[in-house]
């Protein structure tokens, strides 16, 4: 290994790397994943509770030239501070030799990316072709980047959301008009009006407790359920799990121990299909238009590796765009 590693940092990574430019890579990567190859183990710890965690991803795959450790945090008192609440760095490897070849202190904008990719993957292939409307719960990050990607994959004309703070609705509602003022998106009081006629609902919170009733669910209606990424949280009650005719996920392995499916009792998890076993064509997304499905991700290491090997590539010849790539700081204000 000639010099040192390679260092690149939040503001060159937000220039450089967009969810769009990360959608196939991390689609061939959940693929890989469920065909059983690599590993892509996981640690999820709370140094501040409710108030701040931390997770500890990392990947490898057969025949890819570099392997990744993702140190991801997400704290409120950085955003009472004045930042994004996502923080975090990729150590990006060489897999041939274990030097370490480049850091990316992303601030969170790659696992951003690479989460709303995963979500445009389920609704392309899970939700209705003809779905228009967009139910959103929660008002950050996710909540942007998903509403995004899905109306990219969607003929998404309405949107309707929810958060528990109005200032950042506000800040949400206003930076997608910016990003797409085609959308009418409106502000309701409740969960339950975000559910009301929706096409599509998207759950993005960092809640402990379930937000979404069984008897809100409507037949056709697809969720991507995207906040919930450990032991300690839920989004959905245990009745919309129940109710669904099919769930999804990243990784059955890691869902049985993190998010809304871990509450389940066992016995009635059955064994739910994983996204890249949908993407690679050997498990179904919807058969049919009444369905009600569930996409339930947590988030795998093996999405940040596809995202790492996609962004050094553009860092080292940035493209040529028209405007900025989507990020946190534009809803986090």
């Amino acid at each position: 290994m000639t010099g040192g590693p390679a260092y690149f940092g939040p503001e060159a990574i937000r220039t450089s790397v967009g969810y769009q430019d990360v959608l196939e890579p991390v689609a061939a990567a959940l693929r890989d994943y469920s065909r059983g190859l690599g590993d892509s183990p996981a640690a999820v710890f709370a140094p501040a509770g409710r108030e701040g965690d931390v997770h500890v991803k990392s990947a490898w795959l057969p025949g890819r030239p570099v392997f990744t450790v993702k140190v991801a945090s997400w704290f409120l008192e950085r955003a009472r501070r004045g930042g994004t609440p996502g923080s975090g760095v990729i150590a990006v490897f060489d897999a041939s030799t274990g030097d370490l070849r480049a850091l990316l202190e992303d601030e969170h904008h790659l696992s951003d990316i690479r989460t709303a990719a995963a979500g445009a993957l389920a609704a392309r292939t899970m939700a209705r072709r003809a779905s228009r409307v967009l139910g959103v719960v929660g008002s950050g990050t996710q909540a942007y980047l998903q509403t995004l990607a899905i109306a990219d994959e969607l003929p998404i004309r309405d949107v309707r959301l929810w958060g528990r703070r109005e200032t950042q609705v506000q800040s949400l509602t206003q930076a997608l008009h910016a990003r797409r003022p085609d959308l009418r998106v409106v502000a309701v009081d409740s969960a339950q009006a975000a559910c009301a006629g929706a096409d599509v609902l998207v759950t993005a919170t960092s809640s402990t407790e379930p937000l979404v009733e069984a008897s809100w669910l409507r037949p056709g209606m697809h969720i991507n359920a995207v906040g919930a990424d450990d032991p300690t949280k839920a989004e959905l009650s245990q009745g919309c799990l129940r109710r669904a005719d099919r769930i999804v996920v990243d990784s059955r392995e890691l869902t049985a121990i993190h998010g809304d499916l871990s509450r389940l009792p066992e016995n009635d998890r059955g064994r739910p299909a994983e996204l890249g076993e949908v993407l690679a064509g050997s498990a179904p997304g919807r058969e049919n238009d009444g369905e009600i499905t569930i996409c339930k991700l947590i988030g795998l290491g093996v999405q940040d590796l596809a995202a790492g090997e996609v962004a050094l590539d553009l860092l080292a010849a940035p493209p040529e765009r028209t405007s900025t790539p989507a990020h946190a700081r534009e809803v986090h204000r």
